[in-house]
């Protein structure tokens, strides 16, 4: 039935998806000073986008980067009108986005640093990984082979907590980046003449620390979840499959919301969800297009070629913009439960 209900959203297309997220996917793409049309209407995010095409990322890792970048470049323009209006006077926002803009280059290996830590997260090559070495912690490697060998999970509930693990391993690897960030930053405050600037730099360093401190405290909270999961296996009262959303879930309900409140969101987070599971459906098929069209290619049919390549494009656009939507949607998700929780805390 649920995958009957999927193939039914899948069906209707993307072009029917209208409202907030569909606005600025649908814009007119903008031009740079030459005239050319351009991805972005922030150069330096035009820049990255350029260097990762000559990156030759996956697919899917490139339609992830495309994401990631449209999101960031929502949220610098939203904060250009918030200085204009004088609303950012202690640069807070300001640190923050520099903080995301960084993260981002590093999350895709382009901030020049080398990064031992594998780039790739894309679920359809895990069968290229090392048996038994598959999520790069020893903690995680050992409890996934503990629970595959524990015959308490079915094939399918395998490849759910599959999901989850590999969502655990992000969380990790974008921990690493945000320390690493903070070190760099840490290392740059030594060396502050001016007392003005070390003030400045001061209040985006516990910034950052403090992000640090709540990352830590979910990644513990998660982690404490996989071991119980694994240990005892889904239950039959399981509100959420995705890992993102039953991330989403327990926040919920650790911000002392009324139950309406609870109710109201966990229908939000249904719908939510279908969007997750249909942006995962589209990257799917956007990886076997990839490999349809490298196929064809050698095969050297240009007519052949030609219509697969045109498939491919409408594909990744596709994809793109419902990665942006699920993110964008996410984003909205998240500051709506941590702006509730807070309210209720204050009362």
């Amino acid at each position: 039935m649920r995958l009957q209900c999927l193939v039914a959203v899948l069906c209707l297309g993307v072009g029917v998806n209208a409202g907030k997220y569909s606005r600025e996917v649908n814009e007119p793409k903008p031009s740079g000073s030459d005239g050319q049309t351009v991805e972005f209407r922030i150069a330096k995010l035009n820049q990255v986008w350029e260097k990762a095409k000559r990156m030759q990322l996956s697919p899917v890792r490139q339609s992830e980067l495309h994401s990631d970048l449209k999101l960031q470049e929502k949220d610098e323009l939203q904060w250009k009108k918030m200085k204009v209006e004088g609303l950012d006077e202690n640069g807070e926002k300001e640190a923050q986005l520099r903080r995301n803009f960084n993260v981002i280059l590093a999350k895709y290996g382009m901030d020049g640093k080398r990064d031992t830590r594998p780039l790739e997260s894309n679920s359809l090559k895990d069968h290229d990984t090392k048996e038994g070495d598959m999520f790069d912690d020893p903690r995680l490697d050992k409890l996934w082979n503990k629970a595959k060998s524990s015959g308490k999970f079915s094939n399918e509930e395998l490849l759910s907590l599959k999901r989850e693990f590999q969502h655990h391993k992000d969380k990790i690897h974008e921990y690493n980046i945000l320390m690493d960030t903070v070190s760099r930053t840490e290392e740059i405050h030594k060396n502050v003449i001016s007392p003005l600037e070390g003030d400045a730099k001061e209040h985006v360093l516990h910034q950052k620390h403090t992000e640090l401190k709540h990352k830590m405290r979910d990644l513990n909270q998660g982690f404490e979840r996989l071991r119980k999961l694994s240990h005892e296996g889904f239950t039959e009262d399981s509100e959420f499959r995705e890992p993102r959303v039953i991330e989403l879930w327990e926040a919920a309900k650790r911000a002392n919301l009324s139950n309406d409140e609870l109710d109201s969101l966990k229908e939000e987070l249904r719908h939510f969800e279908t969007k997750v599971e249909k942006h995962s459906h589209y990257q799917e098929q956007l990886e076997l297009s990839h490999q349809k069209l490298r196929h064809v290619e050698a095969l050297g049919d240009k007519e052949h070629i030609k219509r697969n390549q045109e498939k491919y494009n409408t594909l990744a656009e596709k994809t793109r913009e419902m990665g942006y939507k699920m993110k964008k949607h996410m984003q909205d998700l998240s500051n709506k439960i941590s702006r509730e929780g807070l309210e209720h805390n204050e009362l």
